[in-house]
């Protein structure tokens, strides 16, 4: 018998696992990871977060004299600017503020990664050059999405999921007025790059060089 025959045959009896498997490859993937992390991000900004008093701007790229910086989330609000890096990862997580890697243990498996907390650091400086406030009126804030959980003491600006809310909520000392609100999310708006794909596929192309010139 041949063999184009007998696949036919298998894909006419069992043509429904198709789409499940491809639905089940797609939900594995670092993209799709990362879009859920975002997605819960965004969901509890909105449901959690009053839209009169705390602006949403999502996946904002900006430029550097290096080239270009992304930001996963900012929430502009009277109480600050709010900079959200978010970590969809799994398993034990170890590190502290001023280690430059942090650790990942999933049983016998390991994985250094880099300090999130340093990461975010170069956005909020971004912010801070192109907005022209004063850097403790930015807070940097690490969104953990997934079955992780911390084996190490960290601060209280490195959260689970929908602590970020708790943590916004926190600061309760107005430092802009709502004039100065609006003209942050207008600076934001005016100074990011088109969240296109050329912008996007930019910022992977300077990720990409910086990452080839620290290689020895």
């Amino acid at each position: 018998m041949e063999l184009i025959p007998i696949l036919i045959s298998i894909i006419k009896t069992w043509w429904f696992l198709i789409p499940i498997a491809i639905l089940v490859a797609i939900v594995k993937t670092p993209w799709f990871k990362g879009f859920i992390g975002e997605a819960m991000v965004n969901l509890g900004s909105k449901i959690f977060l009053s839209k009169d008093e705390y602006h949403l701007i999502r996946n904002v790229i900006l430029p550097t004299e290096n080239g270009t910086t992304q930001i996963d989330h900012i929430i502009v609000s009277r109480y600050g600017v709010f900079v959200i890096e978010t970590k969809n990862m799994k398993g034990w997580i170890f590190g502290s503020p001023n280690q430059k890697t942090w650790t990942q243990k999933i049983h016998r498996y390991t994985n250094t990664f880099q300090n999130p907390l340093h990461q975010n650091y170069r956005h909020v400086k971004t912010l801070e050059t192109t907005l022209g406030i004063d850097s403790n009126k930015i807070h940097s804030v690490i969104v953990f999405i997934g079955d992780s959980t911390f084996k190490t003491e960290m601060p209280d600006n490195v959260t689970y999921a929908g602590g970020y809310i708790r943590y916004i909520k926190s600061k309760t000392e107005a430092v802009f007025s709502d004039a100065e609100v609006k003209t942050i999310v207008n600076k934001i708006a005016s100074g990011r790059l088109t969240p296109s794909f050329i912008a996007s596929r930019e910022h992977v192309r300077h990720v990409r060089d910086i990452v080839r010139k620290k290689r020895p």
